[in-house]
């Protein structure tokens, strides 16, 4: 998966990012320091596959991983080329999910580019440009499927309708999102890759010590489908610079419980409706995958290796808590909670999956 970290220039993105991924971008205190979209891969720590290798005795544990992208700051009028304009806007195409990090906390030290500290107008200012940025993209794409359209392809027809819609919801200033991909044209969402069809996790950068969305952020969030965490990138990036056990004993003295990585990746992985399940064995690496909620075992199966995928014939499942409280496969399948489970099986938050399958 990847997420692009987007937001006003010094709004804390390169802080967060570090803090992240401990990769070191720099974070100066003047804008436009990003200047290519620095990009790191992060293991997605979980507790649980942890209990699961070391009651099964696998010889070593495998995270899943997310990517990271730290997008330079936008600026109003990015979308017409302002400060460093159309290039960014590009970089979050390429994304699966949004991060806006939006500046709350008040430093005089630290330059803000409109001047004051106004997250309502922050978030605004990045989300004007994103729309207009789409209402130019959509606009082209219309120009070129409308005359498909006049053809009688039975697609072009659904999809030019889409995108007049999507381009009269833009000119209101809805977001993207807010228009429904028609049956007839599923792939019409992917052509277009519309910047505000991307789901949204906002991040408010607040004061050393608060743990809380400002009201602001969470009513402008709750308004548009989307979720926020409340995160101090000052105080995380200078966690991410101690060991685990230092890490710790500072939270514990500042009064703040879990970290920034496991608020925005949980954050990240509930916007896009993602589940976590396990494969492990003796001597055999533990690995964690994530997968869509309601898929099927054929589905992370695939996740696993197309091979596997390919040439499935049944899984056993079990819940990876009630395979730590039998001590391993042999207590659950004495107690029946290892099950055997065909193709069409709906995966759940988890489950520890052995696919038996055909080379």
């Amino acid at each position: 998966m990847k997420v692009g970290i987007v937001g006003m220039p010094n709004a804390g993105k390169s802080s967060l990012f570090n803090a992240l991924t401990k990769a070191g971008a720099e974070a100066a205190n003047y804008p436009f320091t990003t200047i290519e979209p620095n990009v790191a891969v992060v293991p997605v720590h979980d507790e649980r596959l942890v209990r699961v290798a070391e009651t099964v005795g696998a010889s070593e544990v495998v995270w899943d991983t997310i990517a990271f992208h730290d997008i330079a700051g936008l600026v109003a009028g990015a979308s017409k080329g302002e400060g460093l304009g159309n290039q960014f806007l590009a970089n979050i195409r390429e994304t699966d999910a949004i991060v806006h990090v939006v500046r709350t906390h008040v430093d005089d030290s630290v330059i803000h580019s409109e001047g004051s500290v106004d997250p309502a107008r922050d978030i605004d200012t990045i989300e004007t440009e994103l729309i207009y940025a789409d209402l130019e993209q959509a606009e082209r794409r219309h120009s070129r499927v409308v005359r498909e359209a006049r053809g009688g392809d039975r697609h072009a027809i659904a999809e030019e309708a889409w995108l007049a819609a999507v381009i009269d919801a833009l000119q209101s200033g809805r977001p993207a999102r807010t228009v429904p991909v028609p049956d007839e044209a599923p792939d019409a969402e992917r052509l277009l890759q519309p910047l505000t069809a991307k789901p949204v996790l906002f991040v408010a950068n607040v004061d050393e010590g608060s743990e809380e969305v400002p009201p602001e952020v969470a009513a402008h969030a709750a308004s548009h489908e989307a979720r926020a965490v409340a995160v101090s990138s000052r105080i995380e990036a200078e966690l991410g610079e101690l060991e685990a056990d230092d890490a710790a004993a500072m939270r514990a003295d500042l009064g703040v419980g879990e970290s920034g990585l496991d608020r925005v990746v949980r954050g990240a992985f509930d916007l896009l409706g993602l589940i976590a399940f396990f494969a492990a064995g003796e001597d055999k690496p533990a690995q964690c995958w994530h997968l869509r909620d309601g898929l099927s075992a054929w589905h992370a199966a695939g996740e696993i290796h197309t091979d596997i995928q390919k040439g499935f014939v049944r899984a056993e499942i079990v819940a990876w808590d009630e395979l730590v409280d039998a001590g391993g496969y042999a207590g659950a399948r004495d107690r029946g909670t290892l099950r055997l489970e065909g193709r069409d099986y709906v995966m759940r938050d988890g489950d520890v999956i052995t696919v038996k399958f055909t080379p």
